[in-house]
């Protein structure tokens, strides 16, 4: 028992390991092609962008043959991962996910996994913490933590619903619970 408990450590970290290197391969895709895509579109300085209409779809990015929405970065964790625009159990072992919502409608949830260079840290923050969220064309949002809670492992509805602008989610370590954190989004006046 103790042989296959060693074992599960050992897979754990080294997937683990295996998505940290995937999340940071296509993070560095991301910023390449938002780059590239900047360049092309960009407009002259004098001209002032606009805030993106809230009801449009978020834009994406094609990175390593995904779809992406942006890049997450929580500072007191030391994360900048980027954000896939759809969910599945497959690409979460990329990166995290996209979950329900958007950035432009303030109801964004963003899930990923407990890895430890993923979300496996997220129990740590404190209400206060920074959180900060950019889009592939370059808008960033910021956001401030406000509750870290933990919710029963089949509490979807409570994981989209809430007057929260973001959330970030992962399971516990066992799988039985989930790890949420709640943010409002930082205004700019």
């Amino acid at each position: 028992m103790l042989l296959a408990a060693a074992l599960l450590t050992l897979w754990n970290v080294r997937e683990g390991d295996r998505a940290a290197q995937a999340a940071e391969a296509a993070r560095n895709s991301v910023e390449q092609a938002v780059a590239v895509e900047t360049a092309q579109t960009a407009p002259p300085e004098e001209v002032e962008i606009s805030p993106p209409d809230p009801a449009r779809p978020m834009p994406t990015v094609e990175a390593d043959g995904n779809l992406y929405i942006g890049t997450l970065g929580i500072p007191g964790l030391g994360l900048e991962l980027p954000v896939l625009s759809e969910w599945s159990d497959t690409l979460l072992k990329t990166a995290p996910c996209r979950y329900a919502g958007s950035a432009y409608l303030d109801n964004m949830v963003i899930a990923g996994h407990n890895y430890r260079r993923h979300f496996g840290s997220l129990k740590s923050l404190q209400t206060g913490d920074s959180v900060m969220f950019t889009d592939v064309e370059g808008l960033c949002f910021s956001y401030s933590v406000t509750l870290v809670e933990q919710l029963p492992g089949d509490a979807v509805e409570e994981m989209t619903s809430g007057e929260w602008d973001l959330t970030l989610f992962t399971c516990t370590a066992g799988g039985r619970e989930r790890v949420a954190i709640r943010c409002q989004r930082i205004k700019e006046e």
